[in-house]
């Protein structure tokens, strides 16, 4: 290696090491969107690989039946998308502390999913009613899922329990369905039913 060659060698070395040094000790001034959250990476890894959910009838009759520990995991209809996963948990926390509405849109426990559905076929009074149906024609999917799955019963039981105990209007109960689409993909479904 000649002179110049090693002169190279260095600066570069330099400015790795230097760039290193500052994104280590400088992170408050790294743009979030570039810091993985590890933990929630790997909880993406783990439910978009070993899902168990499914939009057919037989998996949606099978829940009844399920342990109320169990757990109703990964996406529907299409593979998970991490970046719409991160906005949909970290929108999702708004609600905390809403014992109803699942933190994880795509980690479900079927007790809750139980509770949900048997919720489905409560009457709302027309006031009630209104703010249903003001979802039902602004969420994403036109409803609370894209097709009439087990998704459906459970979020439609939901919105159902969230405009009688917490007196969601429509715009919150729509907000809610679209932070809980668990179609999987970017976010941008049409309704299919």
């Amino acid at each position: 290696m000649n002179k110049k060659q090693l002169q190279i060698a260095v600066v570069a070395a330099l400015l790795l090491i230097g760039g290193a040094y500052y994104f280590s000790t400088n992170k408050s001034k790294v743009p979030s969107a570039f810091v993985p959250d590890r933990a929630l990476a790997a909880r993406f890894d783990t439910l978009s690989k070993n899902g168990n959910s499914s939009c057919s009838a037989t998996f949606k009759d099978s829940i009844a039946g399920m342990p109320d520990t169990a757990q109703l995991q990964g996406s529907c209809c299409s593979p998970m998308d991490m970046h719409r996963y991160t906005e949909q948990v970290t929108g999702l926390k708004k609600y905390k502390d809403i014992k109803e509405i699942p933190s994880d849109p795509y980690d479900i426990n079927a007790g809750l999913a139980k509770q949900m559905v048997a919720y489905y076929d409560t009457q709302l009074t027309p006031d009630e009613q209104k703010a249903y149906d003001y979802a039902m024609a602004n969420s994403m999917e036109k409803g609370p899922c894209c097709c009439k799955c087990w998704r459906w019963y459970v979020y439609g039981g939901l919105g159902k329990l969230l405009i009688q105990k917490y007196h969601f209007t429509g715009e919150q109960v729509t907000e809610i369905w679209n932070l809980s689409d668990g179609c999987g993909g970017p976010g941008d479904h049409v309704n299919h039913s």
